[in-house]
């Protein structure tokens, strides 16, 4: 298999004593190619040195909505030099995050609405991380989809909203969670949605899937998510790795640099 891992967290200090092991065995272990994900200024430099370190590696950068209370305009600024790095497809992860609540809402509204204006006048896509919010980021997305493009990261909304997702231009992410018993609403929206719109994700070192639960997620750990992808799917996994990480390369606009 030739997996894309989009939505990795190498630089978390959780792989603090082994991110070079780890890294150096995700082609042996099937993981192509990988997308690792900053939530503020400081992880963002992170992911664009490790993206700068290995060919396999890319980077995205953006505020996650827990941090949309510390931005700045010069921290816009900065994520708008940073975006134009080779290496950086993407920005996100953006969003809003009604469980936490880490950020005020009407602050994390202004935040992401700001960072959905800058992708679109660079003509980048954004990786959203949506929680308990649905409401107030349709009605966002909306009002912003003249060149939306980008990815529904860790998507736990309705198959109704998936849908609009991508009538809109965006892919939606399955990682972990579409291994868990009660993950009812993975299953119905990966079941339904259009094959060439799904990309696997691991969110590393986060939610990792049945049957490692309780241990620290890895990138290689996608095939798993591949696995039950296929069995919901009734494909051969080869295939499902093949869909999706063409899905992924389209998705961060990478066909010249990979084909």
């Amino acid at each position: 298999m030739e997996l894309f891992d989009t939505h990795t967290h190498l630089t978390d200090e959780a792989f603090g004593a082994d991110r070079c092991e780890i890294i150096n065995t995700l082609n042996e272990n099937g993981v192509k190619y990988v997308t690792d994900v900053g939530c503020d200024l400081r992880d963002a430099y992170k992911s664009v040195e490790l993206a700068e370190k290995y060919p396999f590696i890319y980077a995205a950068v953006g505020m996650h909505p827990h941090y949309a209370s510390e931005m700045t305009d010069e921290m816009l600024f900065s994520l708008e030099k940073l975006l134009a790095h080779e290496k950086v497809v993407a920005l996100g992860e953006i969003g809003l995050d009604y469980h936490y609540d880490l950020s005020k809402r009407d602050v994390q509204r202004h935040c992401f609405v700001q960072q959905l204006e800058l992708a679109q006048q660079l003509n980048m896509p954004v990786v959203l991380h949506i929680r308990e919010a649905f409401g107030d980021c349709m009605d966002i997305l909306r009002a912003h989809k003249n060149g939306l493009k980008g990815v529904m990261h860790c998507y736990s909304g309705s198959l109704e909203t998936a849908r609009e997702c991508v009538d809109m231009g965006l892919y939606i992410a399955f990682g972990g969670a579409l291994t868990f018993k009660n993950a009812q609403k993975q299953l119905e929206n990966i079941c339904a949605l259009p094959l060439d719109r799904i990309v696997l994700e691991t969110d590393c070192p986060y939610l990792t899937p049945v049957p490692l639960r309780g241990k620290r997620n890895e990138p290689k750990f996608i095939a798993y998510t591949a696995r039950k992808a296929a069995e919901l799917l009734n494909m051969d996994v080869e295939d499902i790795a093949a869909v999706t990480t063409a899905n992924a390369i389209k998705l961060f606009e990478l066909d010249g640099v990979l084909s």
